[in-house]
């Protein structure tokens, strides 16, 4: 991914950032089985030091911060200056004292070796510029014996939260099929590559874990296509591509197509997910 490519998406993060401010809530309650099977995995507890890489708008760290307690301490990390300033803002706002911010790429972290009791990343390592060192790093500044734990999604197909919407657009929009080794919602879905990463970078008990959970909130269709096409800079740079009038048509058949998943009146779409550990050989 060479620095124009990186600019272009870091820009893209910025301007969501205002968007998954706006659903925060929403956000939280949906993705929150990720979260606890990050804590869970790492065997997050009272008294820690965690490292949270690419929080976006503060999950899991404010999670994290309650569980760890006085004694604990998490450190946020983000690329994108409007992540950050969201995170921190609420933070403030509810007056956690053992949250420090810090804006840094996931591949170049800048703490000392073993500075960590364990790092844990919800979502973010998809879209590292450079994964493997990403891993590298995260490993670097834990301390031996310390763990890493990673969620990312799993395929396309077992995730209709995302795929109802744009299999739509792919129909009627042009776009270039991603490269299977570029910055994705589904780099990793194929079970086995991130893990392999990890076993490369030199992590030990390597542990893949396939998560199945519901993404639920009480919204009706209406506000799952707001929530969705605001959130997704991709989907806005598609909106964009797209006729005025055409856009009744499209909404219709996402409608169509994610009907079975407001029967109950409420969203409620099953989801994929893989949870990838490891651990820092001692010495």
């Amino acid at each position: 991914m060479n620095s124009e490519e990186q600019n272009k998406a870091l820009n893209g993060w910025q301007a969501s950032a205002r968007y998954w401010d706006k659903y925060r809530v929403l956000i939280a309650q949906m993705f929150a089985p990720l979260t606890s099977g990050l804590v869970e995995e790492a065997r997050i507890g009272i008294s820690q030091k965690v490292l949270d890489i690419g929080g976006g708008s503060g999950e899991p760290s404010l999670t994290i911060s309650s569980i760890v307690g006085p004694t604990g301490s998490v450190t946020y990390t983000d690329p994108v200056a409007g992540m950050v300033e969201t995170a921190q803002t609420e933070a403030a706002k509810r007056g956690l004292t053992n949250i420090q911010f810090r804006q840094c790429s996931g591949d170049d972290l800048p703490f000392a070796d073993g500075a960590f009791d364990l790092a844990v990343s919800r979502l973010s390592v998809m879209f590292f510029p450079n994964p493997a060192s990403g891993v590298r790093e995260a490993l670097r500044v834990i301390v031996e014996d310390g763990s890493v734990a990673f969620v990312v999604w799993g395929p396309k197909e077992a995730n209709p939260f995302f795929s109802t919407v744009t299999d739509v657009f792919d129909r009627v929009v042009e776009s270039p099929k991603p490269d299977p080794d570029e910055p994705d919602l589904f780099r990793f879905a194929v079970p086995g590559k991130l893990a392999g990463i990890l076993t490369n970078a030199g992590a030990e008990n390597v542990i893949e874990r396939r998560l199945h959970f519901p993404i639920e909130a009480a919204i009706s269709f209406e506000q799952f296509w707001q929530l969705r096409t605001e959130m997704s800079g991709t989907l806005r740079e598609k909106m964009a591509g797209v006729a005025p009038a055409q856009l009744p048509t499209l909404k219709q058949a996402v409608a169509d197509a994610a009907r079975r998943y407001f029967e109950s009146g409420t969203m409620s779409f099953p989801a994929e997910a893989l949870i990838v550990s490891g651990r820092k050989s001692a010495g």
